[in-house]
């Protein structure tokens, strides 16, 4: 094997590079991820599909996201963060152009084909961009602000999320769905020229002959996680949050719409203070974690504020109004999407050196794995109780009890 190249210096630039570099990436990952599901009025009604059969496409980008996360550790070491990221985002990118030779006359086959591996192309892509920011960020962040650094570098997903939602639509009415998914492809590609002067610096510590996987399996290093009882617990932080995280985000406009009578506008609007507060929540989570609180504590106390709100949100009727039912939306977002930054910093403290990448890999498979068992769950709940509420119950039931038992047990690990 060969001898790694030295690592990057630890200066306030590197930091800074490595920092807006892997926030640039991170931000066209769930841009592209999320195009599809913003644009799926107009495609389905192209394809003459339900648009509703996003949630199968969203399901699948994820599967594909829990199998390149797995996977993603050798190659970090091996071709280096920047490089495994510059990839994710031609995967990305990628996904997105298998779906441009489909339309009203493409043969019934092709479409369900393309349909199929978009999703999957799209979740390999975006399933290591966060396993490969954390092993640059674990070395290049200042000590004292490693979960404010992770915390602002994960404001990328519902940035990218916020993008997509701006900005395709309007380009989808003035040109099509097409030449939308036309200039997200050209975005990517243009996202990974400007990352490669970075490269040199910041993947400097690659190591050419670095096996790809490991020796007994890719399931090696998930058999690390669990075998220890912090990283592993933090792993499935991150199965019980994201569940909640991604079954607010699927079902928070539906709920408003069906149930209280909100137009999609003004539905639309609160989905949007909710990502708002992730984004706010993020960054300031990250600078408690770093000044104020032990991670782990903090980590529960957000998960039992998210548990709050899941039930505050169940209880919404016309009673309440609609200021009461947006700020209870920021404070939501802020908490049950919020939390990411933290556990993500902790998860590369605390893995063993040079090793960030592979561990959040293993950890992110089981995430991914909480983002997956959501929404269908949800969907569940909703369809034998015919309604929303029983959903937000139960998550906030889940967060609630995870949470409790993070700080009942707040010195054990």
């Amino acid at each position: 094997m060969s001898q790694p190249h030295h690592a990057p210096d630890g200066s306030p630039r590197a930091a800074a590079t490595a920092l807006a570099v892997t926030l640039a990436l991170q931000i066209y990952a769930s841009f592209a991820a999320t195009a599809t599901s913003v644009l799926a009025p107009e495609i389905g009604r192209d394809l003459g599909i339900a648009p509703s059969l996003v949630g199968v496409y969203v399901g699948l980008i994820f599967v594909g996201s829990m199998a390149g996360s797995l996977g993603s550790g050798g190659f970090i070491e091996r071709y280096g963060s920047i490089r495994v990221s510059q990839v994710c985002v031609l995967l990305c990118a990628a996904g997105i152009l298998s779906t441009l030779g489909t339309g009203a006359a493409a043969d019934a086959r092709a479409v369900a084909v393309a349909l199929v591996v978009s999703p999957m192309v799209i979740g390999l892509g975006y399933g290591p961009i966060t396993p490969a920011s954390s092993h640059v960020l674990a070395r290049t962040a200042p000590p004292g602000r490693m979960a404010l650094t992770f915390s602002i570098k994960q404001t990328g997903v519902p940035a990218g999320a916020g993008l997509a939602g701006a900005l395709l639509p309007v380009v989808a009415l003035a040109s099509g769905w097409k030449t939308t998914f036309a200039l997200v492809v050209a975005t990517g590609v243009v996202v990974a020229l400007v990352a490669q002067p970075t490269r040199a610096r910041l993947d400097a510590d690659r190591e050419g002959g670095r096996p790809l996987f490991p020796e007994h399996g890719l399931f090696t290093v998930l058999g690390e996680v669990l075998r220890t009882p912090s990283l592993a617990e933090l792993a499935f932080v991150s199965f019980v949050y994201s569940a909640g995280q991604t079954s607010l985000q699927s079902f928070l406009v539906l709920y408003l719409t069906e149930s209280l009578g909100f137009s999609l506008v003004a539905a639309g609007f609160a989905l949007t203070v909710t990502n708002l507060g992730a984004m706010v929540g993020r960054i300031a989570w990250g600078a408690v974690a770093d000044l104020y609180a032990a991670p782990r504590v903090l980590l529960g106390l957000i998960g039992a504020t998210a548990a709050l709100c899941a039930w505050v949100t169940a209880s919404f009727d016309g009673g309440w109004p609609t200021a009461g039912v947006i700020g209870v939306c920021a404070v939501y977002g802020a908490t049950a999407i919020g939390w990411n930054g933290v556990q993500l910093s902790e998860l590369a403290r605390r893995a063993p050196a040079g090793r960030a990448g592979a561990i959040t890999g293993a950890a992110g498979f089981i995430g991914f794995g909480g983002v997956v068992f959501g929404p269908p769950t949800f969907a569940l709940i909703s369809s034998l109780t015919g309604g929303y509420r029983a959903g937000f119950v139960f998550f906030g039931a889940l967060s609630m009890a995870f949470a409790l038992r993070l700080l009942s047990r707040r010195r054990a690990v």
